[in-house]
């Protein structure tokens, strides 16, 4: 037994005190626990079965299955028509490309200097030395005219619009002010009259008939049910966490239990016949026949890019005849003299280049 006193702590360090529970909650919470432990351990433990099978599938099967159907699919789908692409379209593309570009685009350029733009030069002639002239001269007239009809029409509307005003505006503005008005206040004085007193009527009404009982049902019936249910669902939540983690726990060492069964009688021997028997015949098989072969194969892949790089020379080369056939020799620069000495004849301090002192 300990006689020391222990030191107090620090009213800041010292934990919230929680409020008491009443004797309804200390009641429930036990019974509720054990019922959902037992109907939460079988659940986890095959919750745990299922991940760890998962994880082992994943890793042994789904990934190394993937990986083949991954590897199958380029094979089959995406390398030959990247061979395709790469020997068949691409050359062909840039041969339809030349061909467009000599028979089309050569013609199209020659027919818009040669036509386009000398029928254009003619239409911009017509339109600014004869069309313009004449929308000018149009225009003019137009303007005259247009000019002589608003002149009449101003004097037409004014006379119209004095008439309006004095038969039709001043006496409906007479109308409105000494009848319609006073009216229509009186009406909108009744009718307000009239809706407060219904709206005042409705209230009480629906205040006894519909609030007061709710509000006596509210408070006397719901709120102690609602109070009730409420206790009862934060236990049940709290039993059902408190029940997957200890079966968690559980479960985890039922798991590790038969996982060191099962290696000490499936992963060990297999380990053992795979390190003494296994292992020595790989070697022999690896040094007498898989590096012999995999020697043979990389020979024929030197050979193959050889044949393939001297296929693509002579092709370059046939193209290069066939467009020397077509558009002959380039035409070479001739060589510019320079200026400056060559490496042979490079000033000195004992030489000249100028004019004026040249040997």
């Amino acid at each position: 037994m300990d006689l020391q006193k222990p030191p107090a702590a620090h009213p800041a360090q010292q934990p919230a005190r929680q409020s008491p529970e009443g004797c309804l909650v200390v009641a429930i919470r036990l019974p509720v626990r054990i019922v959902v432990l037992v109907l939460v351990l079988p659940v986890r433990m095959v919750w745990d079965a299922l991940v760890v099978t998962g994880r082992f599938l994943n890793d042994t099967v789904f990934r190394p299955v993937g990986r083949a159907l991954l590897w199958m699919a380029r094979a089959v789908f995406v390398w030959p028509f990247v061979g395709l692409w790469r020997y068949v379209l691409v050359p062909l593309g840039r041969a339809l490309g030349w061909l467009g570009n000599v028979f089309l685009v050569v013609s199209l350029k020659w027919f818009h200097r040669s036509v386009l733009t000398p029928l254009g030069q003619a239409l911009v002639w017509v339109y600014t030395r004869v069309l313009t002239p004449v929308g000018q001269g149009v225009m003019w007239v137009l303007r005259g005219i247009g000019a002589v009809l608003a002149l009449l029409g101003t004097g037409v509307f004014a006379g119209v619009a004095w008439l309006v005003r004095c038969l039709v505006v001043v006496p409906a503005v007479w109308v409105y002010a000494r009848v319609l008005a006073p009216v229509g206040r009186a009406v909108a004085w009744l009718a307000g009259m009239v809706a407060t007193g219904v709206g005042i009527g409705l209230y009480w009404v629906g205040r006894v008939l519909f609030v007061l009982p709710a509000l006596a049902l509210w408070r006397w019936v719901l709120v102690p049910v609602g109070r009730f249910l409420a206790v009862v669902g934060r236990e049940v939540g709290q039993a059902i966490g408190h029940a997957w983690r200890v079966a968690g726990r559980i479960s985890l060492a039922v798991g590790r239990a038969l996982a060191t069964l099962f290696r000490w009688i499936f992963v060990e021997p297999v380990r053992w016949v795979y390190r003494t028997v296994l292992t020595p015949v790989g070697h022999v098989v690896r040094d007498a026949v898989l590096r012999p072969v995999a020697e043979a194969a990389r020979s024929v892949g030197r050979a193959t890019r050889l044949a393939l790089a001297s296929a693509r020379e002579s092709a370059r080369q046939a193209r290069a005849d066939f467009r020397r056939m077509l558009f002959g020799e380039p035409e070479r620069k001739e060589a510019v003299a320079r200026r400056e000495p060559t490496a042979r004849e490079t000033r000195t301090l004992g030489s000249s280049t100028t004019a004026l002192t040249k040997d």
